[in-house]
């Protein structure tokens, strides 16, 4: 397949449904050509611009077959300029491209709907994000669905957000595929400080110790952050664990930290099984390499079982 081709087939247009997951509320026929330069962005929109790789692609796509899926803007109050929901990258190509006008849909919508409108179609299209992002992505859709609660003028019903008593939290969830619990915990690492934050989306602090640290209150994270510039090394989940337990306890100071932190950790982390939890699983007469091989065995279809039934849930997403 041809460069061109490929970049053809990576921006496809996408219908409104696809981007958001609803149909199209009050279509107003076709898009209007608005003046790149009356295009602001959305404020605090919690997405990375696309990288260099993926932005040159993108530029080539559009100087060789337009700009195929319009973007969803709003008028601001001034009357002269629009504010972007979806399609960031989209105007950053074509101002790169050398391109004055972009197709846009004009929605007039309320800030908290915009605030869904713009998650849900970057949550939709992007096929890589970091945890970072996912983390204010779901707080800020949080805040707005919440928010929309609590006013009682309105329904939400063109994007389908009514929520019929459902905890704004299990909604979310419930649409991205995560649990409840798991959305919690993306949610915290919006309370890591911002070295923390930057270490977590350079993947130099993990995910899982970084949700534990988030608990450290910022003067302690500070510390911790400090000790693994240092000492070029990054807790791992016992050590974040053991913090947060001395901070839930009042125990926790600069030194314990740093003692913390500095213990020389096992070269393998491993897990261990009592035999008798898992003999009566096994015909008698199974010896503990067996065992482990079975195990590793049932893992492994597991994790293929996994992949598949994953794969099978975007294409359904996709179809719809």
């Amino acid at each position: 397949m041809s460069s061109s081709e490929s970049s053809k087939d990576r921006f496809a247009p996408l219908t409104f449904e696809q981007m958001y997951g609803v149909e199209e509320p009050e279509p107003d026929g076709r898009p209007l050509e608005l003046e790149i330069d009356s295009l602001v962005p959305f404020p605090n929109q919690p997405f990375n611009p696309y990288n260099e790789e993926e932005m040159a692609k993108m530029v080539e796509s559009i100087q060789e077959n337009g700009v195929i899926s319009p973007i969803i803007v709003r008028p601001k109050a001034d009357g002269e300029t629009y504010e972007i929901i979806s399609g960031h990258n989209r105007v950053e190509a074509c101002r790169r491209a050398g391109i004055c006008q972009i197709p846009s849909f004009i929605r007039e919508v309320d800030d908290d709907t915009a605030v869904i409108l713009m998650v849900d179609s970057n949550l939709r299209q992007r096929d890589e994000l970091s945890d970072i992002e996912k983390a204010r992505a779901y707080e800020m859709k949080l805040e707005a669905i919440k928010h929309q609660g609590e006013r009682r003028d309105l329904t939400c019903g063109q994007v389908g957000h009514k929520l019929y008593g459902q905890k704004a939290r299990d909604a979310i969830a419930e649409e991205v595929g995560d649990s409840p619990r798991q959305v919690q915990r993306y949610i915290r690492l919006n309370r890591l400080i911002p070295a923390l934050q930057s270490a977590v989306k350079d993947k130099k602090l993990a995910f899982n110790p970084a949700v534990e640290i988030s608990y450290l209150n910022p003067a302690d994270q500070a510390v911790v952050q400090e000790v693994m510039s240092r000492e070029e090394t990054a807790p791992s989940l016992s050590q974040a664990q053991k913090l947060k337990k001395m901070a839930s306890d009042g125990t926790i100071d600069d030194k314990k930290i740093v003692e913390v932190l500095t213990v020389q950790k096992p070269m393998y982390e491993t897990i261990t099984f009592r035999f008798n939890t898992v003999e009566e699983y096994f015909p008698e007469g199974t010896t503990g390499r067996q065992m482990q091989e079975i195990i590793m065995g049932l893992l492994r279809d597991y994790q293929e079982r996994w992949h598949k039934e994953r794969e099978q849930k975007q294409a359904r997403e996709q179809e719809r």
